[in-house]
């Protein structure tokens, strides 16, 4: 936990001083860290959106901003925030069925090699479901899941829809979706983690837990006695719940290889791992439209030019840490930001003029 403070500290203090916040946004983070505060974390949240917001910040400035955004979220745990954010509420049961379901699976831009793989599961647990009904031997394989790879590849997406097609299919008997990272297992005294983690597996039963950068549950070392007692809990709700319950692990490929080489234990109850390659120029590119085309928008020829460079150039430069898809949809934001502002400006805009995004959009981003 110590990590965490430090790095939302660190981020929330480099963010004050080039916003010229005069210690405000420093100030709210130490009070969240110091004092648990609720109030300080709301407020920090609407001074992040401030900035992504303002006009007059070039695109660094909002990068550290989503940066902080980013260590808040680490610091709680997604399930935590969005708790404090928006008090749980009972979502209305998914309708889709499972044909559509199947249709937003396979349309997603690129990850074919995902698809096929998730598919072929899909397609053989129908069947062991058909043969177990008619007394036929079905194996028992473990419903659980490892998917890997870097950020923005479309983890949380395609494991959404996975809850979703099992639920149709009898799998499941909810569906729901539950995501948390280490900060919602972890507990901050001994004995507590284990309750913590029952907590999680109680709301996650009957649907799919999501656990984003699992690696991090055991990042301090491997004698590290909290991260050793969830994984204890947690290894033992695989082979408990395995029935009504898929687990999703994910995160990085490497630093997950290296948590399954140190709990083989764990490993065995995860039969399906799931590579996420990188995004191509191409693929990033037809996101971008895709969304554009969703929401009424229409990129010019000469903008669209300008931005397949800006792709370029962002997937040769990438190492590690490369958005892939999160890349376009702050893109996609920016540039809707930057449409509106042109737009308003304009007394009579023709609909052309509403619809159409231009190079002007884009360069006022650099």
């Amino acid at each position: 936990m110590d990590k965490y403070k430090s790095v939302l500290i660190n981020s929330a203090s480099k963010l004050d001083a080039i916003t010229d916040s005069c210690g405000v946004i420093t100030k709210l983070a130490a009070s969240i860290i110091e004092e648990d505060s609720k109030t300080a974390t709301v407020s920090l949240l609407k001074k992040i959106s401030e900035v992504v917001d303002n006009q007059n910040y070039k695109i660094e400035i909002k990068r550290v901003a989503h940066l902080v955004n980013s260590n808040l979220i680490e610091y709680y745990g997604y399930t935590t925030l969005q708790n404090i954010c928006k008090p749980d509420t009972e979502k209305p049961e998914d309708t889709r069925t499972l044909e559509e379901l199947l249709d937003e699976l396979n349309a997603l831009v690129g990850l074919e090699t995902v698809k096929d793989k998730v598919n072929d599961l899909i397609a053989y647990q129908k069947v062991q479901k058909l043969r177990r009904e008619s007394n036929l031997y079905s194996s028992k394989n473990t419903l659980h899941l490892a998917f890997t790879g870097n950020p923005g590849t479309g983890k949380t997406t395609v494991a959404r829809i996975v809850g979703y097609i099992y639920k149709q299919i009898g799998l499941l008997s909810k569906g729901h979706f539950i995501e948390v990272s280490r900060t919602d297992l972890i507990a901050g005294y001994q004995g507590q983690t284990a309750l913590k983690v029952k907590s999680v597996i109680e709301k996650a039963k009957g649907g799919v837990l999501f656990i984003d950068e699992a690696y991090s549950i055991t990042e301090n070392d491997q004698s590290d006695s909290y991260g050793r007692e969830c994984l204890t809990e947690l290894t033992k709700a695989l082979e408990d719940y395995r029935d009504d319950l898929v687990v999703i692990v994910a995160g990085y490929t490497e630093p997950m290889n290296n948590f399954f080489d140190f709990n083989p234990g764990l490993k065995s109850r995860f039969n399906s791992f799931i590579e996420f390659p990188d995004y191509s120029v191409e693929e990033l590119e037809k996101i971008l439209i895709s969304m554009c085309d969703n929401n009424d928008y229409i990129l010019d020829e000469n903008t669209l030019k300008v931005i397949r460079d800006f792709l370029e150039d962002s997937v040769f430069k990438k190492d590690g840490n490369f958005a892939n898809g999160r890349l376009v949809r702050n893109l996609y934001d920016d540039l809707v930001m930057n449409h509106a502002r042109r737009i308003i400006n304009i007394e009579h805009p023709t609909r052309a003029d509403l619809a159409t995004i231009i190079n002007y959009d884009f360069k006022s981003l650099l």
